[in-house]
């Protein structure tokens, strides 16, 4: 199924949304709870699956859905569909502060695979399947980089990521970062998890104890702020059971807490 052909624009700079511009009868598939506001005219559908198999059972959607579930993802995906006579817009935007990254599939080889958190938004004809790492083992420890998504066809789709975004071409070299700053990469690249070298670096150095690993050649998408990172610094931070910070820890904190008159 070839997808459909939509416009879009992307606004803002640090919190961005993507406008998404349709002609009568386009459809754009979402994860459930991304848009942010629509024009008179389109009409929305939950649905199981993504719509870019138009003949597939019901058993082969109940699959397809039960892997999403697996992965942490909804159930159901929704479907925005222009049923008006003129172009209308629909706008979508992540959960947490960062830049969306347009992608266009039919440049990019038709397929690119991305963190399960990160996919946003694309047009109907695209295929979003959960992928797993090859190496089982390493990557059953290895948090994010274990359950990766996979999206397939010829348009437009979009992802999204936290903080800065930098774009990598590998032309053979090898790429090592950490799991959560990874957001997507195309083309003949090697992906794997691989467990962080001495005692002393697991322990103490802050880096978590897995690395993923990138070999080969095609585009890769960086991200500077993980939503993980955030969350737990965050929690960090947050005030424990009784009134008291878990976070900070310090002689400061403390004196601020008796200032505060806790």
């Amino acid at each position: 199924m070839r997808c459909h052909e939509i416009d879009y624009e992307i606004l803002g700079s640090s919190m961005q949304m993507v406008e998404v511009e349709l002609d009568p009868n386009e459809t754009v598939i979402a994860e459930a709870g991304a848009m942010n506001y629509m024009e008179e005219g389109i009409s929305f559908e939950a649905r199981m699956g993504d719509g870019s198999e138009v003949n597939q059972s019901f058993m082969g959607k109940l699959f397809s859905a039960g892997k999403r579930v697996i992965s942490g993802e909804s159930l159901f995906m929704t479907h925005f569909t222009n049923e008006g006579y003129g172009k209308r817009r629909v706008a979508f935007a992540a959960p947490f502060p960062g830049s969306i990254i347009p992608l266009d599939m039919a440049k990019l080889g038709q397929q690119v695979i991305c963190q399960k958190d990160s996919f946003l938004c694309a047009a109907l004809g695209t295929k979003v399947d959960i992928t797993f790492n090859r190496r089982i083992g390493s990557g059953f420890f290895g948090g994010e980089g274990f359950i990766l998504e996979k999206l397939q066809g010829d348009g437009m789709a979009f992802v999204h990521a936290g903080g800065t975004v930098i774009e990598k071409e590998l032309k053979g070299e090898t790429l090592r970062l950490d799991t959560g700053c990874l957001v997507a990469f195309c083309g003949d690249i090697d992906y794997g998890i691989e467990m962080v070298r001495g005692l002393k670096s697991m322990f103490f150095g802050g880096e978590g104890l897995f690395m993923a690993t990138l070999r080969g050649h095609g585009k890769v998408w960086i991200q500077s702020l993980p939503f993980s990172r955030l969350a737990d610094r965050v929690l960090q931070n947050a005030p424990a059971v009784g009134g008291k910070r878990q976070g900070e820890g310090s002689i400061l904190g403390g004196i601020g807490d008796l200032i505060d008159g806790d």
